[in-house]
């Protein structure tokens, strides 16, 4: 019997809308502009020693969550949505910090982190409106349940 309940769950996925796939290039290209920009950052154009330094390993936490975007996982949004101002944090105290060029790449990095907030949450929320959307239709197309009378309650037990 097809009930409201399988009907959400054998209903097909909802097909990406073009502002999901947008907010999905916009997210992966941020996060990846953001590892680029960490690695060239601390290694070629503005190392806080000569040669480079350790603080290039800061974009190893941004390495993670690359492969749950690639594969759309909601989850991976969500959490990369809270690991993000961690960075801006960074950009912001080294906008104001450091001198020049690295204030400049700091900026960047403040702007590629807005970015990727903005993209992962919009792309939530869209997934979750599109869903919900979906959900319903498959209800109000589900086939009307047979009519269930639940069993009357037993009133006649002893109390205790």
């Amino acid at each position: 019997m097809n009930t409201p309940r399988n009907a959400l769950q054998n209903a097909p996925p909802a097909p990406a809308t073009p502002s999901v796939a947008l907010t999905r290039i916009l997210a992966v290209g941020s996060l990846l502009g953001l590892i680029v920009l960490g690695l060239a950052w601390e290694l070629l154009l503005a190392p806080l020693r000569p040669g480079g330094s350790w603080l290039a390993l800061k974009v190893l936490p941004l390495c993670l969550p690359l492969a749950g975007l690639l594969k759309n996982r909601m989850y991976t949004y969500r959490w990369v949505s809270l690991l993000v101002w961690l960075y801006f944090t960074e950009g912001v105290v080294r906008a104001y910090s450091d001198a020049a060029p690295g204030n400049y790449l700091a900026l960047v990095e403040v702007a590629l982190c807005l970015t990727l907030f903005t993209a992962c949450a919009l792309h939530v929320r869209l997934r979750l409106k599109n869903a919900a959307v979906a959900a319903a239709s498959a209800i109000a197309n589900a086939e009307p349940a047979a009519h269930f009378e639940p069993a009357e309650p037993d009133h006649a037990k002893p109390a205790l």
